[in-house]
């Protein structure tokens, strides 16, 4: 028979994926998209990295967001569709990591405050309800989505694992917002909405640099 989680299982669990998030060379499940990277002009090459960096940041954001909202979720099959989703933003970030050294560059040295910032959103959005919860899930998908179209259309053409990279993980954002919605969740009222926005921007406003 399969033992149910406790407490503190989850808690347990939910530690060590922050750790792994926070400080471990992240692995992706998936090979990374994209043909073998050849070199760049410089000028290129760092327009590259600072996007690469502020999607990592993204990502890092997104380890947050679902492990929170994981930890509180009251419907096993909503934990398992966030844990499910998580795994794939994992690999979206080991994805950025690697181009990242690909490029010479490093992520963002504020990661830790991108997660737990994040964890702290999922936290919060989980404990007003499932609905509420999805509903976070679904917006931020579109948000992000928005976003990586517009990196798409700021990368050169010549970077063209760069732009395979984004383009996978735009898919994935997309999937996983649309299954958010599906799966009941609310839309947020305009000034919740305007303010994930506003965050968003003070987070790839810093990440590019920091």
């Amino acid at each position: 028979m399969q033992r149910e989680t406790s407490v503190t299982d989850q808690l347990v669990t939910t530690l060590d994926r922050a750790l792994r998030a926070m400080f471990a060379p992240a692995r992706a499940s998936r090979p990374t998209p994209g043909p073998a990277p050849g070199p760049l002009p410089e000028a290129q090459r760092r327009e590259s990295a600072a996007l690469m960096r502020i999607n990592h940041a993204g990502e890092m954001a997104a380890q947050g967001l679902y492990h929170g909202q994981s930890l509180v979720a009251r419907n096993p099959a909503l934990r398992t569709l966030l844990d499910d989703s998580a795994r794939e933003e994992a690999d979206h970030l080991a994805w950025c990591e690697t181009r990242l050294n690909e490029l010479s560059d490093r992520p963002s040295l504020l990661g830790p405050l991108w997660y737990a910032g994040s964890f702290a959103i999922g936290v919060a959005a989980g404990l007003a309800s499932d609905k509420v919860s999805l509903g976070f899930v679904a917006e931020t998908e579109r948000q992000v989505e928005a976003h990586l179209d517009s990196h798409l259309e700021k990368l050169a053409p010549d970077d063209a694992r760069s732009l395979a990279i984004l383009t996978r993980m735009r898919d994935d954002e997309k999937a996983h917002g649309h299954t958010a919605r599906q799966s009941g969740g609310i839309e947020l009222p305009r000034p919740v909405r305007a303010l994930m926005r506003a965050t968003s921007r003070v987070m790839t406003t810093t990440a590019r640099h920091f």
